[in-house]
C-alpha cells in the first residue's frame, strides 16, 4: 500500500517531538539549574529591575532589553498559550498544567544560559548590524569542526519558523468567529493578513519590536485582567481548580492513557511548546539587545517563562476548569477556551478572547519572520534575508487558502530540530556562562 507524502511528514513531526526531545529539554534544564546551584532565582527581582531600566546610549545592540523580551514573548504568547492549554486539559486532564509549570521553572534556567551565550558570541556585520543566536554561538564559541551544527540550526530555523500553523489557524478562527457568512473568506483574509505582515516585517526587527512592545503588554494585561474578573466572580471555585490540578498531576486518572507518565509527558510537551526554552528562537532576539553585560540579558530572558507559562497559561487553565467546559464540551483548542470565556463573562468574554487571539496570533507571525530571516542571513547573507522576508509574506497567503498538513508537519519537525544544536552548544559552553555570572553577581552583591 502506497503511503501519502503527508504520512512521512507526520512520522517526521511525531518522531521530532517524541520523548527524546522532552528528555533533552528537561534534562538540560535540570542540569542548568543544578550547575548554577539555583543561584539565578536569587536575582529574579534584579532581572525585573533591568527589564524596566534605560539602556545606555553607548551599549551595542538593536533593541532595548524590554523590547527584546516583548518580541520574544510575542513569539511564545499566542495560540499555544490559548489553544495549547485547552488541548492539554482535554487530552491529558487538569494535571498536565502542573507539569507545564514544572517545565516553565526549568525553562527559566535554560533561557538564562542560552540567551547569555547569544549575547556573548553575537556578531556585528560590516554594515553595523548585530546578529545573535545559536548559530553564532556555535560559530564563535565551539571548535570549527562543530560548524555544521550552526548550518543545521539555520536551515531548520528557516523551515521551522514559516507561519504555516499560525496563518492557517488565524484565518480559520477569524472566519469561524466573525465572518462565517462570507464565502471564501480565507482568500480575502489571507490577502489582508499578508499585507499587514508585510507592512510590519519589511521594516525589520526594530519595527517588529515596536509593535510587540505595544501589543504584548496591552493584550497580556487585557487577557489577564479578564481572567481576574471572572475568577473574582467565581472565587469559591478557584481553590478547587488548583486542588484538581495538583491531585490530577499524580493520580494518573486523566484521559492520556490513564497513566501518571501519560499526563507528565503530555504536560511537559505542551509546556516546552509554550515557552520554547531550549529551542533557540528566544536567543535570536535576546542576542541583539542593547546591554552592557551578557549576563544582564540572560536574566531578562529568564523572566519569559514566568509571563507566558506561569501567568498566561495558568489564566487560561483556570478559566477552563472553573467554567467546567472541559467536562461538558466536546470542543478542543481555542474553541474550548472561547466557550469558557463566554460562560464566565458572557458575550463580552468571547469578544475579549477573539481580540486577544487575533493580536497574539499577529505578533507571533511578525516575530517568526525575524527568526527565519536571521537564519537565512547566516546562510545566504543580506540578499538571502531580504528574499526570505518576501517568501515569508507570500507563504502567509498560500497557507491561508490551501490544505497544509504536510507543511505544518514539516515545519513542526524542523522547529523541534532546532533544539539539538541549541542545547549542545549551551551545555558545552555552560562554564563560560557561570564564569561571567560569578563576576556579575559579585558586582551586584557589592553594590
Amino acid at each position: 500500500m502506497d503511503k501519502s507524502p503527508n504520512f512521512y511528514a507526520e512520522q517526521f513531526a511525531s518522531a521530532a517531538w517524541g520523548p527524546w526531545l522532552i528528555f533533552l529539554l528537561i534534562g538540560s534544564g535540570i542540569f542548568f539549574l543544578i550547575y548554577s546551584r539555583f543561584k539565578i532565582f536569587k536575582y529574579l527581582l534584579h532581572a525585573f529591575r533591568i527589564l524596566f531600566s534605560k539602556e545606555k546610549r553607548d551599549d551595542e545592540g538593536e533593541v532595548s532589553p524590554f523590547q527584546a523580551l516583548t518580541t520574544s514573548l510575542s513569539g511564545t504568547i499566542g495560540l499555544g498559550n490559548i489553544a495549547g492549554v485547552a488541548l492539554a486539559i482535554s487530552v491529558a486532564g487538569p494535571g498536565s498544567i502542573f507539569w507545564m509549570w514544572v517545565t516553565a521553572i526549568i525553562g527559566i534556567a535554560t533561557k538564562f544560559f542560552t540567551c547569555t551565550l547569544s549575547v556573548m558570541y553575537r556578531e556585528k556585520t560590516k554594515e553595523g548590524e548585530i546578529f545573535g543566536g545559536p548559530m553564532y554561538v556555535i560559530k564563535n564559541g565551539l571548535p570549527k569542526r562543530m560548524l555544521p551544527l550552526a548550518y543545521f540550526f539555520a536551515l531548520a530555523g528557516m523551515i521551522g519558523c514559516l507561519p504555516a500553523f499560525q496563518s492557517n489557524q488565524l484565518i480559520q478562527i477569524t472566519g469561524d468567529l466573525a465572518f462565517s457568512e462570507i464565502e471564501n473568506f480565507n482568500v480575502f483574509g489571507g490577502l489582508v493578513l499578508a499585507g499587514i505582515t508585510g507592512i510590519v516585517v519589511i521594516g525589520g526587527l526594530k519595527r517588529i519590536a515596536e509593535v510587540a512592545t505595544f501589543l504584548v503588554p496591552l493584550m497580556g494585561s487585557i487577557y489577564f485582567g479578564a481572567m481576574l474578573v471572572a475568577l473574582i466572580l467565581n472565587l469559591n471555585l478557584v481553590l478547587p481548580a488548583f486542588k484538581l490540578i495538583f491531585i490530577d498531576a499524580f493520580n494518573g486518572t486523566a484521559i492520556a492513557g490513564g497513566t501518571f507518565f501519560g499526563v507528565l509527558i503530555y504536560g511537559v510537551r505542551r509546556g516546552a511548546f509554550s515557552n520554547e526554552a531550549g529551542m533557540g528562537t528566544e536567543s535570536l532576539v535576546h542576542g541583539v539587545a542593547k546591554v552592557s553585560n551578557p549576563v544582564k540579558q540572560g536574566l531578562v530572558a529568564m523572566t519569559g517563562p514566568i509571563f507566558d507559562t506561569l501567568i498566561i497559561c495558568t489564566a487560561t487553565a483556570l478559566m477552563i476548569l472553573v467554567s467546567g467546559v472541559w467536562e461538558t464540551s466536546s470542543s478542543q483548542g481555542v474553541t474550548l477556551t472561547a466557550e469558557a470565556f463566554s460562560i464566565l463573562l458572557g458575550n463580552f468574554g468571547g469578544l475579549i478572547l477573539f481580540v486577544c487571539v487575533i493580536c497574539f496570533g499577529l505578533s507571533t507571525i511578525f516575530t517568526y519572520s525575524y527568526y527565519g530571516a536571521s537564519c537565512s542571513r547566516f546562510l545566504f547573507g543580506r540578499f538571502g534575508m531580504k528574499f526570505y522576508i518576501y517568501l515569508y509574506i507570500l507563504s502567509i497567503f498560500i497557507y491561508s487558502i490551501v490544505p497544509i498538513d504536510i507543511a505544518i508537519n514539516i515545519a513542526d519537525g524542523a522547529f523541534a530540530m532546532m533544539a539539538i544544536p541549541t542545547l549542545i552548544s549551551a551545555l558545552w559552553l555552560a562554564p563560560k556562562v557561570m564564569q561571567a555570572s560569578k563576576i556579575y553577581f559579585k558586582l551586584i552583591d557589592n553594590n
